[in-house]
């Protein structure tokens, strides 16, 4: 059968317009739908609906004349399409409008059982061939069941379009069809809050990653919250707008509050999914729409857990508020960083038994220098009190600082911006450092530095003074060591020669010995006679002069254990040794 031109079919519309207005058929009963009244025939509208025929024949009335269907799903738009179809006037189902169409079609019970070709069986049709094949379709079909609670989740239209959406977003996630390989989370992003919950609650059980979800939830929040939320960075438009207190601020506040607590349940359990500065920016709103303490509480968790990672800028977000013009919360921040310093103490002592306040990770040095750059940068705020100053100051053990320089910074400028402090309460400002960790530069500061109270400058000379005095000991006793160490290589090298002499000695001394006994076996050999006594030879002379310079007197000593054993720095005494 060929399709009709759409000449003939607006042609047929307009005829069938006609026909229904025409005076010569009257209507006879009026349906209400909210404020709309349509003028309409019994009969046409009971031949397809099975609800308006049991009005019709339970009515007490004999003629009724008057039908309430304000509470039909999709309102005066679905109900004027139903009433099209009843006549017979075409018109087009889309993504769009079958939701409301299939549910206000289920509601006057229009099925296939009451009237073959009936509307809810040719949405059924649309649904199942359309409005899920894709996932942008789904995702439309999807967003257009907000207004059709609860009857959308009955008839299970919501339940068909998250599983189709969850689907094909996973696998898009491990098999992208288009570039950007993300476009998925920006479709899902035009979903009410409670919709997107079932999705990602949905993925979830399909086993999607975690980086995965924190980047769908990310572009939600970026997009459901964009006055309060963008790039990051804490900046909001349209905020002063929210303190003039009118009706539709606190409901767009309200509405704000909604969606950051129900989008904060759905983070993934790992402490890596989201980038730190996204989540001081999603605290700082919580704080600002006053949403429930749940909430914050698992915004200040997941910040805690990755601090490591935090920058000063970071932590300014959570401070002032979004014109940046007061203070907003320091408390937050307070029970970030105690947070943080109690998880690095459970795990130093776990993994190394080893006491806190003398071993501190590289996590926990990087977070105390943030934390005093962080302190210089509010030090100047005149509405900062000192015990908030110093409470945050001494949250971080002073053993992670390995100087106290930045943080003397930090007390330099409040004590600027503060000019009217007293003498103690410039003291309480100063405790939160140790004068003994102020680099040399930093104490010479100190030292002609009159916002400072006069003890903290005279610490300053002190530890000052005596660093010098400690330096000069040093030196001094360094000195002595190399004096030591050079008379005792003296003392090594001399019991050396010593020991290379008298192994000469001993040499020549054997061999005078042997030319003696030579010289007496030949006398004795032959008879005695008489003569001259004979003259000393070279060698007998040399022996004896030799003799007198020995210095092994007392015999020779085992010196094989010079090399190996430590030598007696005490100088010995001089002794006269002989070969005799």
């Amino acid at each position: 059968m060929a399709t009709p031109s759409p000449t003939r079919l607006s042609l047929a519309m307009e005829r069938t317009g006609q026909w229904i207005f025409s005076p010569e058929i009257p209507t006879d009963v009026i349906v209400a739908v909210g404020e709309a009244d349509f003028s309409l025939h019994k009969f046409i509208l009971a031949a397809k609906s099975n609800y308006i025929r049991k009005v019709i024949m339970e009515s007490e009335e004999s003629d009724l004349t008057r039908i309430d269907l304000t509470n039909i799903p999709g309102g005066q738009e679905a109900f004027e399409k139903v009433v099209k179809f009843c006549y017979g006037v075409n018109f087009e189902i889309t993504v769009q409008n079958v939701a409301p169409l299939h549910c206000a079609a289920v509601f006057l019970q229009m099925t296939d059982e009451y009237c073959d070709g009936n509307l809810a069986g040719r949405t059924e049709d649309f649904l199942s061939q359309v409005g899920v094949s894709t996932l942008h379709s789904a995702v439309a079909v999807l967003k257009s069941c907000r207004q059709l609670l609860p009857l959308a989740a009955e008839v299970t239209v919501i339940d068909r379009c998250v599983d189709v959406i969850s689907s094909k977003a996973c696998r898009e996630v491990n098999f992208p069809s288009q570039s950007p390989p993300n476009w998925w989370t920006e479709e899902l992003a035009v979903l009410d809050v409670d919709s997107f919950a079932k999705v990602i609650a949905a993925m979830k059980q399909r086993g999607a990653r975690y980086l995965s979800v924190a980047g769908a939830l990310i572009t939600y929040t970026e997009r459901a919250l964009r006055e309060l939320v963008r790039d990051h960075s804490g900046g909001g438009r349209g905020i002063l707008s929210a303190h003039s207190g009118d009706s539709d601020s606190e409901s767009r506040k309200s509405e704000q509050r909604e969606v950051l607590q129900s989008i904060v349940p759905l983070f993934p359990a790992e402490k890596a999914a989201f980038p730190i500065n996204f989540l001081c920016c999603l605290l700082r709103c919580a704080i600002y729409l006053r949403a429930s303490t749940a909430c914050k509480r698992e915004l200040e968790k997941r910040v805690t857990e990755i601090l490591e990672h935090v920058t000063v800028d970071d932590l300014l977000v959570l401070t002032f508020t979004y014109d940046g013009e007061r203070l907003l919360d320091l408390d937050s921040v307070r029970r970030i960083i105690s947070g943080f310093v109690e998880k690095e103490k459970s795990t130093t002592v776990f993994n190394a038994g080893a006491n806190f306040n003398e071993h501190f990770s590289p996590a926990m040095q990087r977070v105390a220098k943030t934390i005093d750059a962080y302190l210089a940068e509010i030090a100047a705020y005149g509405e900062l009190p000192i015990s908030k100053f110093n409470g945050i100051s001494i949250l971080v053990p002073g053993g992670a600082r390995k100087s106290d320089d930045d943080l003397y910074r930090a007390v330099d400028i409040y004590l600027k911006a503060h000019p009217n402090l007293d003498e103690i309460e410039k003291e309480k400002v100063c405790s939160v450092m140790d004068p003994l960790k102020l680099s040399y530069e930093a104490r010479v500061h100190a030292s002609k530095n009159k916002r400072l109270p006069l003890q903290i400058v005279l610490h300053a000379l002190y530890y000052d003074q005596l660093h010098l005095r400690s330096g000069t000991a040093e030196d001094k006793e360094a000195g002595a060591a190399a004096v030591e160490k050079k008379q005792l290589q003296a003392d090594v090298s001399l019991v050396r020669e010593n020991e290379e002499l008298r192994s000469e000695l001993m040499k020549m001394k054997m061999y005078i010995t042997d030319l003696q006994k030579n010289g007496n076996g030949t006398s004795s050999s032959g008879k005695e006679t008489s003569g001259p006594v004979k003259r000393p030879t070279f060698f007998s002379s040399m022996s004896k002069k030799l003799s007198k310079l020995n210095p092994f007197k007392n015999g020779s000593k085992d010196t094989s254990h010079i090399d190996d054993a430590p030598v007696d720095l005490t100088k010995p005494r001089r002794r006269r040794f002989s070969i005799s």
